[in-house]
């Protein structure tokens, strides 16, 4: 094929846009994969994954004048010393934030899929069903059973560690071997399960190698070692990331080219043809504008990106953004509420310590509101649960000749057990959060820069305080003690999890994607990221945007074989 022509394009080398590329290049499909940002080789590219503590200038910790310069990022958990080359920063790729919003963002081959939490949880038809038995937003077009089999796939090619927790609200999948839950974690699970016929605390299910099959093997990969350094990238591949996994079986077909430095400025669309034919790049190095052509167009750019894209992408046909017929392009955006932390401390089992680690928390899913309306909120939440014993005064303060004697006793002094769980709140996509573009201002590329404007609602904090309400009453069943609730009353984006903009559904006057991810006034344009999201339930997203975007991506190489893209 000529260097500019190709069968399929993949705008995005992410979480998402690995799995569309893979399944396109599987199928045999000559594919381009645009990133705008550098590449990542696995591996190679991991600077700090074998460095010491003492190896860092700061020992892991940010300098104030960075954290002063990048303000927006600086407050992401995940952001340190050992991992900040991952993270654009702030100066460099401004934004607006008509309500404030912190956009954390990665803009590299692999994009967040380096560094993000990897919990992984399947959506149920409490999910899919939830719009339109609770009167909001618009019905999803699928329903669990259409992702079942998807969800399958990717599990079992990522990795999932996990147990068959038999939960109709958190459907079993694809797993590996679970960690073991340590003795304090064990004590509050039995303690719900006395209490509640409704509640259950579960190991999390994350997307990391306990034990690898063949198929980890042939990507590569191994066992994961329980460092918990994930965010500098793994060097084993221990847990699933587009680097170590997705991207290099994609190249193995010999089918794949992978483009880094390459912003999209636009989709473009040809209005005799009556479909999009291509795309216009921007080499972020040398600002060069390159044009690529193919017949299909996959947009997995991250959905606030991925919505900035379509609304830059105008033409006589689709003079407010491609497929914005209705005006909804960056409207209906959401995210997770995650401003409610609870802790305590715990007397109970001071014989035992924590021997290890292992690389995620334990998780209650979403108990509220299930079977019928009872509260006076809509929808739910779900809530990560922790122990570890804490250090005594006598280790942490001890000094010189006291510290030495301390050292060479070889028994340090154990203090209590910590508790504590995180609030994860499903919120309700309204009209009048938006992304939009703005009207004057430019970035380096000369491309607008985004606007930004989502915010709480009543139903946010009544939300969370129902999470206060009840943690507080199972933290005390537990015999936890010192039980202290705190509203960091942070701003919506440090979820990471913003979805929406253009959302799925039934109808073309009410939403911009078909239920196989196909703009409705576009069908050769695929949206398969988080902006394709109808509502955002209380699961971590990552799993089913894989699902999604494998899903859509085999049905276009059909479609495609049919001559009907």
């Amino acid at each position: 094929m000529s260097e500019q022509k190709y069968d399929a394009i993949v705008i995005g080398a992410g979480m998402s846009g690995s799995w569309a590329v893979k399944e396109l290049c599987e199928r045999g499909l000559k594919t381009l994969l645009l990133e705008r940002g550098r590449d990542v080789k696995h591996i190679k590219d991991y600077p700090t994954a074998h460095m010491n503590p003492w190896d860092f200038e700061h020992r892991g910790s940010m300098p104030g004048k960075i954290i002063k310069d990048n303000p927006v990022i600086a407050r992401c958990y995940a952001y340190r010393e050992d991992n900040a080359h991952f993270f654009i920063k702030d100066m460099e790729h401004p934004y607006k934030q008509d309500k404030a919003f912190d956009w954390i963002r990665g803009y590299q081959v692999g994009g967040k899929s380096l560094m993000w939490a990897r919990q992984t949880q399947r959506w149920s038809d409490y999910d899919f069903e939830g719009p339109a038995r609770d009167g909001f937003a618009v019905d999803w077009p699928i329903r669990y059973k259409d992702l079942a089999p998807w969800y399958n796939k990717v599990e079992a090619f990522v990795g999932i560690a996990g147990n068959k927790d038999g939960l109709d609200m958190l459907p079993d999948g694809e797993f590996l071997p679970a960690w073991e839950l340590n003795c304090v974690e064990k004590h509050f699970q039995s303690i719900i399960k006395k209490n509640y016929n409704n509640r259950h605390l579960i190991f999390a299910r994350c997307a990391h190698l306990s034990k690898p099959k063949e198929i980890h093997i042939k990507q590569g990969r191994g066992t994961c070692l329980t460092r918990t350094e994930c965010e500098r990238g793994c060097p084993v591949g221990g847990y699933f990331s587009a680097n170590s996994s997705t991207l290099p079986w994609a190249a193995k077909t010999g089918n794949l080219t992978l483009r880094p430095d390459s912003l999209v400025q636009s989709i473009i669309y040809n209005e005799e043809k009556g479909k999009a034919t291509g795309v216009r790049v921007i080499d972020a190095n040398t600002k060069e504008v390159i044009e690529y052509e193919a017949p299909v167009i996959f947009v997995n750019a991250g959905s606030i990106n991925t919505v900035g894209m379509l609304l830059n992408s105008t033409s006589g046909r689709f003079p407010n953004g491609l497929g914005n017929d209705n005006g909804l392009l960056g409207r209906y955006v959401a995210f997770h509420n995650y401003r409610g932390i609870i802790s305590a401390k715990f007397n109970g089992f001071l014989d035992k310590k924590v021997q290890g680690r292992i690389p995620t928390s334990t998780y209650i899913p979403r108990f509220r509101n299930l079977y019928q309306q009872e509260t006076d909120f809509l929808r739910g939440y779900a809530t990560t649960f922790g122990a570890r014993r804490m250090r005594g005064p006598e280790e942490t303060e001890a000094f010189g000749e006291d510290l030495r004697a301390l050292l060479l006793e070889n028994k340090p002094y154990l203090g209590p057990w910590k508790v504590g769980s995180r609030f994860m709140g499903e919120t309700i996509p309204k009209k009048s959060s938006y992304v939009k573009l703005d009207e004057w201002e430019k970035d380096e590329w000369e491309m607008p820069i985004l606007r930004i404007s989502m915010d709480y609602d009543d139903n946010d904090m009544k939300m969370m305080k129902d999470f206060f309400e009840q943690m507080t009453e199972m933290y005390e069943k537990a015999g936890f003690e010192e039980i202290e609730t705190i509203d960091t009353e942070q701003a919506p984006g440090l979820d990471i999890h913003e979805m929406g903009g253009a959302r799925m559904g039934h109808d073309p006057e009410t939403s911009l994607l078909n239920k196989w991810n196909q703009l409705h006034a576009c069908k050769n344009v695929f949206v398969t990221d988080g902006a394709c999201m109808t509502s955002t339930s209380t699961q971590n997203p990552s799993l089913t945007y894989m699902a999604i975007a494998a899903r859509a991506a085999n049905y276009a190489v059909d479609e495609l074989k049919k001559g009907n893209l």
